[in-house]
């Protein structure tokens, strides 16, 4: 049975507070945290950047789990990777040397992700699987938190799940993760879950964070 990991996504967080729910979220129990980057072109909002990451770096030792949404990405890997991001995802839709992109993030020494949004078909990363740590399947589409899940995701993280075989990849979903999908997510085959509204919205981040685990379980 694959471990299940819980990673909330901190753009659901309260700003104002961003290194005390960092902490409040480590102590709850979560796995990854989970930072979302945008940059007002790739997708219609704007998030963090280097500098916040590095600062909130100090909060926590969990894994940054940091997910650019941003186009062109390339140029920015190296800056991502110094302000303490553990795990770098770019968009397979936001790059057009995606190959070399996952090299120059494992070359950085950190672990390389890609990830699709909801109309990309999953043959895109055909011939990238054996330099990818994780695939992010987005069941909704980026830029904005709190959106419902896109059923048809099921089906991609299905045969992203088969595409996969025996090799050492995470299949992170990213989306509308709450108590009523959690389930279905992980037994199309996620390994990882996102959830951003589904805890911060929460009073008690750790009976959230414990309960989306019990519902994938």
């Amino acid at each position: 049975m694959r471990e299940i990991k819980i990673a909330p996504s901190i753009l659901a967080s309260d700003f104002a507070k961003l290194g005390e729910e960092v902490r409040a979220i480590d102590q709850a129990g979560a796995d990854y945290i989970h930072i979302d980057v945008m940059d007002g072109h790739f997708v219609p909002n704007l998030s963090f950047g280097p500098p916040i990451i590095k600062c909130i770096r100090q909060h926590t030792d969990k894994v940054f789990d940091v997910h650019l949404m941003i186009e062109p990405a390339q140029p920015y890997l190296e800056d991502y990777a110094a302000a303490g991001a553990d795990l770098i995802t770019v968009h397979a839709e936001a790059d057009k040397h995606l190959d070399r992109s996952l090299q120059v993030i494992r070359g950085l020494g950190k672990k390389a992700g890609v990830s699709l949004n909801p109309s990309t078909p999953e043959n895109v990363i055909e011939y990238v699987l054996d330099n990818v740590d994780l695939i992010l399947v987005m069941s909704v589409n980026p830029g904005f938190g709190g959106q419902s899940f896109i059923p048809s995701a099921l089906d991609k993280i299905r045969n992203i799940r088969a595409m996969i075989g025996d090799r050492d990849i995470e299949l992170q979903v990213d989306g509308g993760v709450n108590m009523a999908s959690a389930k279905d997510v992980i037994e199309a085959g996620a390994s990882v879950l996102v959830a951003g509204s589904a805890v911060f919205n929460k009073p008690d981040y750790a009976q959230a964070i414990n309960e989306l685990r019990c519902a994938a379980n």
